[in-house]
């Protein structure tokens, strides 16, 4: 009875996947620039909870793909290689970590992205993010997704979409700094609600934020965190414009908390190229905040779209 439920699940967010995929393609030009990116990163975690270790170590090669078929509509996918493990046996399974089809688009001031497929956090589902730029250095932002669990270790599961999870926010960009300040609140991804601030400065290549945060766990009990992140942008900066493109992965993503924490204030990732500096949308299609910066990354004196 499961196995029926489950390929009765699977069949039907089949059907839906098709029919955004064809929907979105729909309204495209009948002329699209067409580009794949292959390329892999390093996903690096520790955490200081041990007694016989002053670190637990957990290291995954990330390698990925990205087909940008034009009119900002993209397929993409990354897959989990552990090299080192002191996590645990569960963390010890090669994964597919996201495949994911998505689609941009600006309807006036607002800027919208869909997404459908399986995310981070073996999560799969429906995701529709916004941004309302107000002015050049405030915006409004949300996201909403419906999601269920789906995961391929150690063995296979697939479950019913039957959770929601969602923020809304502002954003202050403040251009003579390259400073940026954001917060949001939402019912979070493990069904718990809270807030995070993040004050973030961008430099050429490089972006360091620091972020304070609260929510209420399942339990009803208060919990506060606070951290630092640095996002790096990984050259080459100029690439040559090539239908198959292989490349490291974008940016290197560090983030520290001072608390561990794995289920507070989690949202699950879209991209898997997706941080704090990039954002969520195409520079070329939202010339704000640290878009408006010098790009970094250039294809024959063009501005690369991720």
């Amino acid at each position: 009875m499961d196995t029926i439920r489950q390929t009765f699940h699977i069949h039907r967010f089949l059907r839906r996947v098709v029919l955004i995929g064809l929907l979105a393609m729909a309204g495209m030009p009948g002329t699209m620039a067409q580009s794949v990116d292959v390329f892999s990163g390093v996903d690096f975690n520790f955490k200081d909870l041990n007694f016989k270790r002053q670190y637990d170590l957990l290291i995954n090669l990330t390698p990925g793909f990205r087909w940008d078929m034009g009119g900002h509509l993209q397929l993409a996918g990354q897959v989990y290689v552990p090299i080192v493990n002191q996590y645990g046996a569960d963390y010890g399974y090669v994964r597919p970590n996201i495949l994911v089809l998505s689609k941009q688009l600006r309807l006036g001031h607002l800027y919208l992205k869909g997404s459908v497929g399986k995310f981070s956090h073996d999560r799969y589902g429906l995701d529709l993010k916004a941004f309302l730029p107000l002015s050049g250095w405030f915006a409004l932002e949300a996201q909403a997704g419906y999601v269920g669990l789906l995961y391929t270790w150690p063995d296979w599961y697939i479950g019913r979409p039957d959770r929601f999870a969602g923020t809304v926010g502002g954003d202050i960009y403040l251009k003579r700094w390259n400073a940026q300040l954001r917060g949001t609140a939402g019912w979070y991804l493990y069904q718990e609600y809270g807030f995070m601030a993040e004050a973030m400065r961008h430099f050429n290549h490089t972006t360091v934020s620091v972020y304070g945060c609260w929510h209420n766990t399942w339990n009803h009990r208060d919990e506060f965190d606070a951290g630092f992140r640095v996002v790096v942008m990984l050259p080459p900066y100029h690439r040559r414009g090539r239908a198959v493109t292989f490349r490291p992965a974008s940016n290197f993503r560090l983030s520290y908390t001072v608390m561990y924490q794995p289920y507070g204030n989690v949202m699950y990732k879209t991209d898997p190229e997706e941080n704090e500096r990039d954002g969520w949308f195409d520079r070329d299609l939202l010339p704000w905040g640290s878009h408006t910066m010098e790009p970094d990354f250039v294809i024959e004196g063009k501005e690369v779209e991720e």
